[in-house]
């Protein structure tokens, strides 16, 4: 079953009508038809609905809506991936599969070893092209929400808001004693109640040592602990195995 996204205001009772680009997908390439069932999410509230089609012309596509699904397929932890800019294309396929997966929003981050640049217009349209990809990952995958992607932070930024995160891990190829997989079921053991985990992982040429400790300063400055006196957050040097 396909699904599509709205705004709150598409929404009328027991109807939703579909406008722009998702017309023209829904009539002249998926042909679908008046009867068959999709389904619906609102972008700003994440809420499901099972609808059938009840007509569809040139401009717009009217929705019956037949219930309103409770069950959410978005999963218990939010995951905000803080990604150091890569070459080429490459941010669409990171953006489009780490949608499917459940990756809740994404933020460019330019680091001392980026090769790519981001700036002026089409920085704009970049981040335009990247959230219609993260969008129609969404309808693919069938999520509740359309991730959010951000304008680019240079890493310092990134350092100063880590602090709202109940975990900060991070993919770094020159760590060589802790791996992702032992860190978060050891994470899993202390604190079941882990909500908000952070991944920042470096372009092609990865982080440099410089960046690491100075994220580890920045971290302890804003109050987080050594794992050994673990309270509320802490912090994964993780080889990514």
């Amino acid at each position: 079953m396909q699904k599509f996204f709205v705004n709150s205001d598409q929404i009328k009772e027991d109807e939703i009508n579909i406008i722009g680009e998702d017309v023209n997908h829904i009539a002249n390439v998926l042909r679908l038809n008046a009867g068959e069932e999709v389904l619906v999410g609102d972008k700003t509230n994440g809420a499901s609905y099972l609808c059938n089609i009840k007509s569809i012309n040139k401009n717009e596509v009217l929705l019956n809506i037949l219930q309103t699904n409770d069950k959410t397929t978005e999963p218990n932890i939010y995951i905000h991936l803080f990604q150091g800019l890569p070459k080429a294309d490459k941010m669409e396929s990171i953006i489009q599969k780490c949608t499917e997966v459940g990756v809740s929003e994404f933020t460019p981050v330019i680091m001392n070893r980026c090769v790519a640049k981001l700036e002026g217009k089409d920085s704009n349209k970049k981040i335009e092209r990247w959230q219609k990809i993260a969008e129609t990952a969404a309808k693919q995958s069938k999520r509740d929400i359309i991730p959010k992607i951000n304008f680019a932070e240079n890493l310092k930024n990134v350092y100063e808001n880590l602090e709202k995160y109940d975990i900060v891990l991070v993919a770094y190829e020159d760590e060589c004693e802790k791996i992702l997989k032992n860190e978060l079921q050891q994470y899993k053991k202390q604190n079941s109640n882990i909500k908000k985990i952070a991944i920042i992982i470096g372009p092609e040429g990865g982080l440099e040592k410089q960046e690491v400790e100075l994220m580890k300063q920045q971290r302890w400055n804003c109050g987080f602990t050594r794992k050994k006196n673990f309270k509320n957050r802490n912090s994964a040097y993780s080889n990514g195995k």
